[in-house]
């Protein structure tokens, strides 16, 4: 083991499903570089591998940021699968295919262009558990790494993550009927497979920011609704089945139905557990922040629907665990294992078309099938290093107070007209309050107590740390 130069790094940007922050500030080559280090040196000694399959993202400072990595990870001795600039599904599936033993993504997910990082991934497509990361994390801290000598440095081998990627999409998809789908892709990574891909299967396309744009000039890498008005302004003037829009990366995609209604992740897994999956016997599982009305429009269809923690390492580990059909993530992360483990956005709306063109019904009246109940989120600022002690200790307090209580992630305090659930973001110094009820009276109250216990609480932890 030996040191290699004396940059500090922030121990902040190693969160809980990954390492980001912003470019030259926290992230920066010479950190991706002992990254890499630290990644081949684990998978040499801990998981006894030989091979990483890594690409990166569309944003301007990816491919700097892949080379560092693959530099590092390469004089460790082991080897390096390249992917080039792709969408998340390419290499992700490109991994998978070649048994890599560790896939990485260079990214930043939804977060604007000045940031950046990196995700882990089995071979398989289950997302790096935490306390793996955290060893990683542990490696590039201690700048404790194994250097190969000059005969046994791992070598580069580039590969088209392109065509084995669409070729799967064409022998699973091909739509009869002309189904017209609104295709944002936000200027992100999703341009380079998803319109293609879209048209090669049959489906009639209405493009909104196909274009390459690695500063995300045109519309935010993160598709929230206020981010989505032409999407929906699209969906309604070209008289489409329906919209999809995709994050920066493309793990995550939002739904737009026919009448441009912004679809909740809760509402596209609803559809697909009714209508898109083979078989309504086995497991769907759901986090902590899912909507009630999971449960209630898909357990009497004969599904059983298990609760987990918030994050997609826990979705596609828990999937493979429990062989479940369905995972649904309320940020927009939706995993269909028929497919893959890992949560690709581009298998989400060719589900969707694929249950229009069976079911030979508007989308929306799909989406009108179920409920929808009122919901509040709120974002409550709490700086990073006091916000795990601040749940810490209203899991205490709140336990003590109510009856239904769940702290596997976070307090989800249940009543019987609704919820609230107070978790800390393992990404941002906020805690997140979420609460749903069966009316906006009931909501209104809820919201309100829960946000000035969570409050109170934060100043009582600045005053008496």
């Amino acid at each position: 083991m030996c040191s290699v130069m004396n940059q500090p790094i922030s121990k902040l940007i190693f969160r809980a499903y990954d390492i980001r922050g912003l470019y030259n500030k926290d992230i920066s080559p010479e950190v991706l570089y002992k990254i890499g280090l630290a990644a081949g040196t684990y998978v040499k000694h801990t998981m006894q591998g030989k091979q990483i399959c890594v690409g990166g993202d569309i944003r301007q400072s990816s491919q700097s940021l892949v080379h560092a990595f693959i530099a590092g990870v390469t004089a460790t001795g082991v080897h390096i699968v390249h992917t080039g600039t792709s969408s998340f599904g390419q290499t992700l599936f490109t991994g998978g295919q070649l048994k890599a033993d560790l896939i990485a993504f260079v990214t930043a997910s939804h977060l604007p262009p000045e940031w950046n990082g990196i995700k882990f991934y089995y071979g398989d497509g289950v997302g790096f558990p935490e306390e793996n990361l955290m060893m990683i994390r542990d490696l590039v801290l201690q700048d404790s790494f194994e250097l190969a000598s000059w005969d046994h440095i791992g070598q580069v081998t580039s590969v088209d993550a392109k065509d084995g990627y669409h070729d799967f999409f064409v022998s699973r998809f091909n739509f009869k009927k002309k189904l017209k789908v609104a295709l944002d892709c936000g200027g992100a990574s999703m341009t380079l497979s998803a319109p293609e891909i879209f048209t090669s299967i049959g489906l009639q396309v209405a493009p909104v920011f196909c274009d390459p744009d690695p500063s995300f000039s045109k519309r935010p890498s993160d598709p929230k609704p206020k981010n989505l008005t032409t999407l929906v302004q699209t969906v309604k003037n070209n008289h489409c089945d329906f919209g999809v829009a995709f994050d920066g990366d493309g793990d995550r995609s939002v739904i737009v139905d026919n009448t441009g209604q912004i679809l909740s992740a809760d509402q596209t897994g609803i559809i697909i557990g009714k209508h898109g999956l083979k078989k309504n016997k086995g497991t769907i599982i759901v986090n902590v922040e899912c909507s009630k009305s999971v449960k209630e429009q898909l357990e009497p269809v004969g599904y059983h629907i298990k609760q987990i923690q918030v994050g997609h390492t826990f979705l596609t580990l828990e999937a493979k665990q429990t062989k479940a059909l369905l995972g649904i993530e309320s940020s927009g992360h939706l995993i269909i294992p028929e497919y893959f483990l890992f949560d690709d956005a581009l298998v989400v709306p060719l589900k969707i078309a694929q249950i229009l063109e069976n079911v030979k019904r508007p989308l929306h009246d799909l989406v009108m099938e179920s409920p929808s109940y009122p919901t509040r989120k709120e974002e409550i600022e709490c700086a990073d290093g006091i916000k795990f002690d601040v749940i810490r200790r209203l899991k205490q307090e709140l336990s003590k107070e109510y009856d239904q209580v769940n702290t596997m992630d976070g307090i989800r305090v249940d009543f019987k007209e609704g919820w609230v659930l107070i978790r800390a973001s393992n990404t941002s110094p906020i805690i997140r309050l979420t609460a749903e009820a069966d009316t906006t009276e009931i909501l209104q109250e809820l919201s309100t107590r829960f946000m000035k216990k969570t409050q109170e609480m934060i100043q009582q932890k600045k005053t008496t740390p």
